[in-house]
């Protein structure tokens, strides 16, 4: 599902100093090498984000204590990949034994390099010189720009939340002196932000601060063996460098790598969690365990729960078919639990690249570049045809014509493994405006919230040129993750905010779709109260 944009990945690792050097290290019994494992834990990331890459490193023996790398285009791209001496030219200038790294989709700012990350904020007294990263979205970006902004010697160079978050780090370390309290730091801007943020940071005096905001909304993995510690927005990265014991970092705490070693400490309270859904059913690789949950698994129990409602009739010409690829493991569940085959009946082009990448401008003709039917497996076929979701629905609509006219299938179910998404996210997915979702416009009232009713489906379903049109229920998503609901972020699906700015946002938002003041409209106030 080539519309839906996400909100970035990031990576971190730290050897400690004086130890012997961890047999994980690139180059044997060499520690500053252990910065080159960055770029290779972005490249598992590399689903996370394509439009820029790049790594901040700290060594102790360079004039530069940190220096920075980044560029627009993929890991590969970024970091010269391809071209073994351009790429060991890039690394001998950012060696180090303490780095961080991030890969960019822009939900906030220019897509140029200027805004790539890592950031950096120099400083003559290394306590106030640091890189960082983050990725996330900063629902009250505006309300934290106009504050900075009336304090009158602030200026901002970009368009973006980032550099918020600089300043704000920059503004709290003023005042600490040579061991800053990263809990106290943390736990103030706690109270500013309100939103998603993950954030690496690296110090000139060779820290590492690794912070999970206090919802949880991104996941965060950490994990450490002997002397190497790393952090990383996913499981998968972790795991292919050697580590065994991954696990999740809290929501509300930070671990802080110095010399001294690797503490996790709480910075804020956490009573409630708000973890995206969309990382299972979509966004993480789907090898990740986040937040103790297989990404694999859930995605299977969402085939089964499509599984469970499916009514179409099913005979020896009836196959299921995944969008490639995040919707196989939906798929595969399925079909076996149906009991009708499980084929791949599109292929996926991977030199393309995704559609929201390539720019706006005809998004069908690139989705036709994307995926190729195969007539040979679809022709006189009934096809249950299974996405993960559908956002804008322009994919989805040359998909369907394209299964149609060039497979030949007969029949064309069309099966999301989602709810409908009627709500923006305010939270880090590029889905910002109610009036570009595909089912927003079909969702009617019902006293309670918005929703999409089988008669709008079946509307739906015309619409895109399919026979019928079904998507999974809300209370489904759970079910299939293994959390309670409670724990979850389902804004885009339920419009019930986790926070008061996505709130308010909401609002906004609902208010100038519909046409109406919230005064005027009951059923507005209803659903955009407070979650």
């Amino acid at each position: 599902m080539g519309e839906l944009h996400h909100e970035c990945g990031v990576a971190a690792v730290f050897h400690a100093p004086g130890a012997p050097v961890s047999p994980l290290a690139p180059i044997a019994g060499d520690m500053n090498s252990v910065a080159r494992l960055v770029p290779r834990m972005l490249l598992d990331m590399q689903n996370r984000g394509q439009l820029a890459a790049g790594m901040a490193s700290y060594r102790s023996d360079r004039n530069a204590l940190i220096k920075v790398h980044k560029e627009l285009g993929t890991v590969a791209e970024a970091f010269r990949l391809n071209h073994k001496a351009e790429f060991e030219n890039i690394m001998t200038g950012v060696d180090g034994p303490a780095a961080i790294g991030h890969v960019r989709y822009a939900t906030c700012g220019g897509d140029d390099r200027y805004n790539a990350q890592p950031f950096e904020r120099d400083h003559g007294r290394k306590t106030k010189w640091f890189a960082f990263a983050f990725n996330g979205q900063l629902a009250n970006y505006k309300a934290l720009k106009e504050e900075l902004l009336a304090k009158g010697d602030y200026h901002l160079k970009r368009d973006t939340d980032t550099e918020i978050i600089m300043h704000a780090l920059a503004y709290e370390l003023q005042t600490e002196d040579s061991d800053p309290d990263w809990v106290g730091i943390f736990r103030r801007l706690s109270e500013w932000f309100d939103g998603a943020y993950n954030i690496v940071l690296l110090t000139a005096n060779g820290e590492l601060v690794v912070a999970r905001d206090p919802l949880g909304f991104r996941p965060l993995c950490i994990a450490q063996n002997g002397p190497l510690f790393a952090a990383a927005s996913e499981s998968v990265p972790l795991a292919n460098l050697g580590f065994r014991d991954i696990e999740s970092l809290e929501p509300g705490t930070l671990a802080v790598a110095s010399a001294s070693g690797v503490r996790i400490e709480r910075y804020a309270p956490s009573p409630r969690q708000a973890h995206c859904f969309f990382e299972w059913i979509y966004f993480a690789n789907v090898a990740s365990t986040l937040d103790d949950r297989s990404v694999y698994l859930s995605r299977a129990g969402l085939g089964k729960e499509m599984a469970r409602l499916e009514t179409v009739p099913l005979d020896e010409g009836t196959i299921v078919v995944p969008v490639p690829d995040t919707a196989k493991a939906a798929a595969d569940a399925m079909a076996f639990a149906l009991g009708v085959p499980s084929v791949e009946g599109l292929m996926r082009n991977r030199y393309v690249g995704r559609t929201f990448i390539e720019g706006t401008a005809d998004r069908a003709a690139k989705a036709r570049l994307k995926y190729t039917p195969l007539p040979e497996v679809l022709a006189g076929k009934r096809v249950l045809l299974v996405e993960d979701s559908i956002v804008r629905s322009t994919t989805m609509r040359a998909l369907v014509h394209e299964i149609r006219d060039r497979g030949g299938a007969r029949e064309i179910h069309l099966r999301v493994a989602c709810p409908p998404i009627i709500a923006p996210c305010y939270y880090g997915i590029d889905m910002s405006k109610r009036d570009e979702l595909f089912a927003a416009k079909y969702a009617e009232f019902d006293g309670e919230r918005y929703v999409v009713s089988e008669e709008a489906q079946d509307r739906m379903a015309k619409e895109l040129g399919a026979d019928s049109l079904r998507y999974l229920p809300v209370d489904s998503i759970a079910r299939s993750v293994s959390l309670s609901p409670d724990r979850l972020c389902r804004a885009c699906i339920t419009g019930e905010y986790p926070t008061d700015t996505g709130t308010e946002l909401y609002q906004i938002e609902l208010a100038a779709s519909l046409g109406v003041g919230p005064s005027k409209n009951r059923a507005y106030e209803t659903v955009a109260g407070p979650a």
